[in-house]
């Protein structure tokens, strides 16, 4: 049981205007958590989808086009390494300073770091100073993206009302889902210019792009209030000196239940990277890839909210480890038909994957992560535990791609990164405790 002294009300016990007064900073938090993981993945899966189909000719020195492919990858798994240190370093503040201006801040370091990677040089004009720079800018991303989903999760949960704390909280990944349509959405006419203009020019105009996105999230986040169950331990002086430290004390099984639980996120990172590169590689055209990551993430963006508003009746237990079973098993299937070239069962298949058995497990984790851990180091045991599975998710489509390598009907190993990862969030489902009934107050272990 948590820290329940306490001058506030209670949800259960708020009158009609608290409660009305509640549900419109929920709105709010909620709407706020969906631009920033809109902007945040929009950003992440831009680079994704370059690193797949275009930094491997510009950025590296031309040769072995597998070599270049596995470099590519590389950049994209530094951002993985990046994201721990930004868990830490905005983990703390998050539980220091507040979770309003923390967000703030990761979300103008994801801008300003994927507008500069649009103007870099290649490799043709820069020499090795132009990767150099590209892994200085992804690093960037992965430190800002490190604390994201955490914060926003955290915030949204402490906001919504009793009884759809899932549900409030499931927007930020409903965000993520819209971000990687937008990826993909700015990709499809980059795809489809010649490969000349692509490589030169063509490529850049997702990553300007994001200017957009950055300046309407900004505005939103900018307009928020803390929490109130952070304000208050905030006006007590009753936060914590180190909040890492703290929660590896208080907290180190809910630490290693969300580390095992993360590891769900291989799943998407997996699909979205790897997956994309080796249904080109046997032959399917990268547009109809691009459009199937749009169909599926654009059901999840409605899927989520309603498998996460389950989890508020049913138990987050059951909607998690549902979808990662399904994953585990769907992954054989999806690679199964990408190497056939059914273009219709890749559709059908990525879809039932994206936005059925991965949004299922994917909905809930940022309500079930943020309630496992006491307000007082809530933020840093999130956001830390979070980064386990998504740094080794980061470097998944290198291992895929090293153990497929040039035969593409082994595509086995690849389906079986997934599963195994499926089968740790399983684990970790499994250990952790059900939380959807717990009382916001009572959420988490004592902090003394």
């Amino acid at each position: 049981m948590s820290d329940l002294s306490s001058s506030v009300a209670t949800p259960e016990t708020e009158s009609p205007e608290a409660a009305a007064r509640r549900l419109r900073r929920a709105k709010k938090a909620a709407l706020a958590g969906f631009l920033g993981g809109a902007l945040e993945y929009y950003d992440f899966f831009v680079y994704a989808t370059a690193a797949s189909l275009i930094f491997s000719k510009i950025f590296f020195p031309s040769g072995d086009p597998t070599v270049a492919l596995l470099s590519s990858f590389a950049t994209l798994g530094v951002a993985y390494v990046a994201r721990p240190f930004g868990a830490v370093i905005f983990g703390h503040l998050g539980d220091k300073i507040g979770r309003k201006n923390t967000l703030v801040l990761t979300l103008v370091l994801m801008g300003s770091a994927t507008f500069l990677i649009g103007i870099l040089p290649d490799f043709k004009s820069a020499g090795y100073l132009a990767p150099g720079l590209l892994v200085l800018l992804r690093l960037m991303q992965g430190l800002s993206a490190g604390a994201e989903t955490a914060g926003a999760s955290a915030l949204t949960m402490e906001e919504a009302p009793a009884g759809r704390r899932g549900f409030f909280a499931s927007f930020a990944m409903s965000g993520i889902s819209a971000g990687i349509v937008l990826a993909s959405l700015a990709f499809l006419p980059v795809a489809a210019m010649s490969e000349a203009d692509r490589l030169s020019w063509g490529w850049r105009i997702p990553f300007w792009l994001s200017i957009i996105v950055l300046i309407v999230a900004y505005l939103v986040r900018r307009s928020l209030e803390e929490p109130e169950i952070f304000e208050e331990k905030q006006e007590k002086g009753d936060l914590v000196k180190l909040p890492f430290v703290k929660m590896f004390r208080t907290h180190p099984a809910q630490f290693f239940q969300v580390a095992l639980m993360s590891f769900e996120t291989v799943t998407n990172t997996f699909m979205q990277s790897f997956g994309l590169a080796y249904a080109v590689s046997v032959g399917v055209d990268a547009t109809t890839m691009l459009w199937v990551s749009v169909l599926g993430n654009v059901i999840a963006v409605v899927s989520q909210p309603a498998l996460a508003r389950l989890s508020d009746i049913w138990g987050r237990r059951k909607v998690f480890a549902g979808g990662v079973i399904g994953s585990g098993l769907m992954i054989f299937i999806y690679f199964s038909v990408i190497s056939t070239g059914n273009i219709a069962m890749i559709f059908v298949v990525s879809t039932l994957i994206t936005a059925g058995t991965y949004a299922a497990s994917n909905s809930v984790y940022p309500a079930w992560f943020a309630e496992l851990f006491n307000v007082r180091v809530r933020y840093s045991g999130m956001a830390i535990g979070l980064q386990v599975g998504i740094l080794c998710a980061g470097f998944t489509p290198l291992l895929g791609a090293a153990l497929v390598g040039s035969v593409k009907a082994n595509w086995g190993p690849a389906a079986w990164i997934v599963a195994a990862s499926s089968i740790l969030a399983l684990a970790g489902a499994l250990w952790a405790r059900e939380t959807n009934k717990t009382p916001l107050r009572e959420l988490g272990n004592h902090v003394h």
